[in-house]
């Protein structure tokens, strides 16, 4: 650090000034924000509770894709400090929403979803939600249900998660 203080081309406020106007980048964060928020919840809850490692490798493309979008080639660091507080700011406002308002919670968060009701496997959840039968499988194994014929009832929560309840012993 002492060395870079020292060199001739070093110039703080460079580093430090964002070369876009504050509006520009808080308007860019919004943008890809939403966009990303509406992409993922078009795509399904499986995005967001069960990543594999395609997803892993489709998340960190996806965050170096828009990163350009947002900064708009703004590589300083007060650019990329403003950008990281909308971000959170915003994500905290999403929150906010979600728990004031049952609206905002459907919209930005879902609703939990059966994908066995009854004993009976919903076809059509399971497609719309893209969960394959294998994964079902084993969410009723970790949850120390062997088989289908166990299950009375398989919800998959907002968070991506499986909640399995069992079958009442005869």
């Amino acid at each position: 650090m002492l060395a870079a203080a020292t060199r001739p081309d070093f110039d703080l406020a460079t580093m430090l000034v964002p070369v876009l106007p504050w509006w520009e980048l808080l308007v860019r964060g919004l943008i890809v924000y939403g966009f990303l928020l509406a992409l993922i919840r078009l795509t399904g809850r499986r995005q967001t509770g069960m990543m594999t490692p395609f997803d892993f490798i489709l998340l960190l493309i996806l965050s170096n894709t828009v990163q350009n979008a947002m900064n708009g080639g703004d590589n300083s660091l007060g650019g990329g400090l403003f950008l990281a507080g909308t971000l959170i700011g915003l994500n905290w406002i999403m929150l906010l929403l979600s728990r004031h308002f049952r609206w905002a919670q459907w919209a930005l968060v879902g609703r939990p979803v059966f994908l066995v009701r009854d004993g009976v496997v919903l076809e059509k959840v399971l497609q719309r939600e893209r969960i394959t039968h294998h994964e079902l499988m084993a969410a009723l194994r970790a949850a120390g249900c062997p088989n289908i014929e166990q299950a009375k009832d398989v919800v998959l929560e907002t968070n991506g998660s499986f909640s399995v309840i069992h079958k009442e012993p005869a």
